[in-house]
């Protein structure tokens, strides 16, 4: 299995909101995970915006990834680069989010990608190479 993994909003939600219907998958699969995760600001901030809606505070989430084996990565110097993603996949549509997973995806090619999202099935890395999942729907 791949050394580290880049989280997207869908798992952190799951945790942390044990009504979620992927919460059951998601305990399971990060007992699983490797040693290293990643997590970018804009997921942060979809998590956080999402898990009010279950009641949990912020304060929660952020509390989680310090206790938590995740690093809060910033892709402000990527912006066009996310630029590009949302313009290529804006039929999809892709949010600023995703757009931020999958850049963090090229740069570090040798990371696997927690979903719940099944539009990464189909978001490319570099426009031509998939990108390796940790997700329900994977087998």
């Amino acid at each position: 299995m791949k050394s580290r993994f880049i989280l997207d909003t869908g798992p952190l939600v799951a945790w942390l909101c044990p009504r979620d219907e992927h919460h059951g998958w998601v305990r399971k699969a990060f007992a699983q995970m490797p040693a290293q995760g990643m997590v970018c600001e804009a997921v942060l901030a979809e998590v956080c915006h999402l898990a009010a809606k279950d009641g949990i505070a912020c304060g929660k989430v952020m509390e989680f990834v310090e206790r938590g084996r995740l690093t809060p990565v910033s892709l402000a110097g990527e912006l066009s680069f996310v630029r590009r993603l949302l313009e290529q996949y804006a039929d999809a549509p892709m949010d600023f989010a995703d757009a931020c997973v999958v850049r963090l995806a090229e740069i570090h090619a040798d990371a696997l990608v927690c979903t719940t999202d099944r539009d990464f099935q189909f978001y490319r890395r570099n426009g031509r190479d998939p990108i390796s999942l940790i997700a329900p729907f994977a087998g």
